[in-house]
């Protein structure tokens, strides 16, 4: 494949998929350790296949939204070469992904219902090792380059903005929510 052609298909390695989905998991590994709220273990909620949808139905798009942007400046904005392409994609996306679980874990604001520490250790720290790895001498394992000062800051824009949009979204998500058993 020639370098045009190859261009044309930045997207992430298996390996970088892989590595992204393994972090992933591991800042999750907090989640039953979390605070649940008092009203919520007075009267454990009713799950409902339309609360789920709708709550999918929001974020889901929302979340492929800031995808395609992320993709239009790396791959568009900022003509990145391949490799910085899939630095900054999988930089974007593993933040993003680990970030929001501080947001949609709860109804209220996240800074007024804080997460148990051992999520908070867990989803950081998985989120500072995500971010360290393409910069680390096992970057390179992986097919990461280093990126440009630009691009690091655009990418911390567009999560910020992406969380931001998160928070703004979720009442809409929500609406309704998780009834209370009878």
């Amino acid at each position: 494949m020639d370098s045009n052609q190859r261009y044309l298909f930045p997207y992430c390695l298996a390996t970088q998929i892989l590595l992204n989905n393994l972090l992933y998991d591991v800042s999750e590994i907090g989640i039953p350790f979390d605070n649940v709220r008092a009203i919520d273990i007075a009267q454990p909620p009713r799950w409902r296949i339309q609360d789920i949808m709708r709550f999918a139905a929001v974020m889901g798009p929302l979340s492929s939204v800031f995808d395609m942007v992320t993709f239009g400046a790396l791959f568009l904005w900022f003509r990145t070469s391949p490799e910085v392409f899939r630095t900054g994609w999988f930089v974007e996306s593993i933040a993003t992904q680990t970030l929001v679980i501080f947001l949609i874990r709860t109804r209220g604001r996240p800074w007024r219902d804080m997460p148990n520490p051992v999520l908070t250790i867990t989803t950081l720290g998985a989120l500072g090792l995500a971010l360290a790895i393409p910069f680390s001498p096992w970057g390179e394992w992986f097919g990461f380059q280093g990126l440009p000062l630009p691009v690091a800051i655009a990418l911390v824009g567009i999560v910020v903005v992406y969380l931001v949009c998160a928070e703004l979204f979720k009442p809409l998500a929500i609406a309704g929510g998780l009834r209370h058993a009878p």
